[in-house]
């Protein structure tokens, strides 16, 4: 049996879940989520705990168990609370600002980066070096930072570019470091 499929989800007030045919809804106080049902797991909400379970051990159903399991409980956490992931800017003139909706990074490139969020996503920017990405949908925050870090990943060499709040990045000793 799936070590995280056993775990039960204990939920917060002001949060409703229930089966719609073939799909998992989930409302909170931030918003509302659903996600694909798959065949053989089950999903038991009795008394503010929801507990999932599979049919049968086949490969599929136990991949698919600890999979379900995660996706409410993450979906659980972000309409009662959120997720939010912070990104640091690191190099000389590198900064951000929003205009309206859009993030525009200066990033040493010849030209401004505009990026456009998806509506479920807020990205706010804390001082011209620190962004903060916000939403209910785990996935989605996660997928948007990673394409703002894409613009200029943190380089080895100097340590310039973007990364991930509390992020360590491996420095190489470059040309020096050969004798």
């Amino acid at each position: 049996m799936s070590r995280i499929g056993r775990k039960p989800i204990t939920l917060p007030k002001g949060v409703d879940v229930s089966v719609k045919g073939e799909r998992i809804v989930v409302k909170g106080s931030k918003g509302e989520l659903s996600t694909h049902m798959m065949p053989g797991i089950d999903l038991k909400i009795e008394g503010g705990v929801i507990n999932v379970s599979r049919e049968n051990d086949e490969k599929q159903t136990r991949a698919s168990h600890g999979l379900i399991r995660a996706l409410v409980a993450n979906m659980v956490t972000g309409v009662s609370e959120g997720f939010q992931k912070t990104l640091e800017l690191v190099g000389i003139g590198y900064r951000a600002q929003m205009q309206g909706k859009k993030l525009v990074l200066s990033l040493g490139y010849s030209h401004p980066i505009e990026f456009e969020a998806p509506d479920e996503i807020e990205i706010v920017v804390e001082n011209p070096v620190r962004i903060v990405v916000k939403g209910i949908d785990k996935q989605a925050v996660g997928q948007v930072s990673a394409v703002i870090r894409g613009y200029r990943p943190p380089e080895p060499y100097h340590g310039k570019g973007i990364r991930y709040m509390g992020e360590h990045i491996i420095r190489k000793a470059g040309k020096a470091g050969a004798k």
